[in-house]
């Protein structure tokens, strides 16, 4: 009976997990990865009240917030470095310039804070931010909002540039006036380093003036700025109309368009496409160009502006470069002057050495093992000195008089 009760089988062995594989390994890796968030955080200034706060949007709000395409929010990702650009959309005006990088409305500014870990504590965001609410609340002109943003971006901007190019001249011309007077490794490498640096910023003020003048010789782009007068214009337009564009809504429909429900959502996009085709239709048969050209005359007198800080800028570094290269074309001609002297050098030592052989040849020919009548004149020795040592005077100065004649050495 007791071997009845022992098991039939034998115990089973504890079960263990395989050794994980490497896709295993790479798997958890990668999940265990920090996830990127969707929402970034954004320093808003209202346009109405002027109050400034900070707001975690994702793009796709932003999107429709905005009613931009995402090709156009990559723009502003702090991830990636992307050349300045200004960009005139309907209802939003995008604008990328070095630090400063936002979303213009005509209700509202947008300021992207420029901090991977999503944090809102940039200070030129900030301080551009608090700008263009004391800007906008002080103005003594009519400039519209969007007007006033984007004249503090491109004041900011330009200043911010001037403000490295003023550095880099500080450093540059002692630097090269050092060079000049002290041609060294270190000096080289020193100035060096000073070119990359002015090649990259050059291309950076180059693009900002280039962008400038893009929008300035497009009067498209330029009437694309105009926000409040293309929302005042819909305003208009949709009061006279009173309807969505279908015969189903009724005239006591809202004012504003950017305010309406979610139901209405289809009809104002159907009203806004047909107002930008009635106002094409408009500028392009009863305009004038006399009309459009004083309609915008004011964001062309903006652009124009910084257009000339930001060519001033550009002209002051492409005298830096001159310079630069001035100091280059003297330092070799410097050491061209150098190699000059050690060619010339070489040369009256090559002929002196051609000389000096003379004499070895004269040695090695009363040094061979023959007799003649001329080693037993005891002053032989003292003649046959002289007359090789005035033959070789004889000869380099011939060949001295030949270099000069052809101007091999400077007289």
């Amino acid at each position: 009976m007791d071997d009845l009760k022992n098991p039939l089988l034998p115990p089973s062995r504890p079960v263990t997990a395989p050794p994980p594989t490497s896709f295993a390994l790479a798997k958890k890796r990668i999940t265990n990865l920090p996830k990127k968030t969707p929402f970034r955080s954004w320093i808003r200034v209202e346009a109405s009240t002027g109050a400034t706060s900070c707001v975690s949007l994702d793009k796709v709000t932003l999107m429709r917030r905005c009613d931009l395409p995402a090709r156009d929010l990559r723009l502003l990702d702090p991830l990636f470095l992307y050349p300045s650009t200004i960009l005139g959309r309907e209802k939003a005006i995008v604008v990328n310039l070095e630090k400063i990088r936002c979303i213009i409305t005509a209700d509202e500014l947008l300021v992207s804070v420029q901090s991977l870990n999503g944090n809102a504590g940039g200070g030129e965001e900030w301080e551009y931010a608090e700008e263009v609410q004391r800007r906008h609340a002080s103005r003594s002109d009519d400039l519209p909002f969007e007007f006033v943003a984007l004249e503090v971006a491109l004041e900011t901007t330009s200043a911010y540039l001037d403000a490295q190019a003023t550095d880099l001249e500080i450093e540059a011309y002692p630097l090269l006036d050092e060079l000049t007077s002290k041609i060294s490794t270190l000096n080289l490498e020193r100035v060096r380093r000073l070119k990359s640096k002015l090649v990259a910023l050059t291309r950076r003020v180059q693009k900002v003036r280039d962008e400038i003048e893009q929008l300035m010789d497009d009067d498209g782009d330029m009437a694309e700025l105009y926000l409040t007068e293309k929302r005042h214009s819909i305003e208009s337009f949709y009061t006279e109309h009173g309807t969505l564009g279908g015969p189903g809504m009724s005239a006591s429909a809202p004012t504003s368009p950017f305010g309406s429900p979610t139901s209405t959502s289809a009809g104002l996009k159907k009203l806004e496409r047909n107002f930008s085709l009635a106002r094409s239709s408009r500028h392009g048969s009863s305009r004038s160009v006399e009309t459009e050209k004083r309609d915008i005359e004011e964001i062309e007198m903006l652009l124009e502006a910084y257009f000339v800080v930001v060519d001033n800028t550009l002209n002051k570094l492409m005298s830096l470069k001159e310079y630069i290269d001035d100091t280059e074309d003297f330092i070799n001609i410097k050491l061209d002057n150098v190699r000059n002297q050690l060619i010339q050098f070489e040369l009256l030592l090559t002929t002196a050495t051609f000389i000096v052989a003379i004499f070895g040849v004269i040695a090695g020919i009363f040094g061979m093992n023959f007799e003649i009548s001329l080693f037993d004149v005891p002053e032989a020795f003292n003649w046959v000195l002289g007359i090789s040592g005035m033959a070789g005077i004889i000869i380099f100065s011939g060949f001295f008089w030949c270099f000069k004649r052809r101007r091999l050495i400077p007289l």
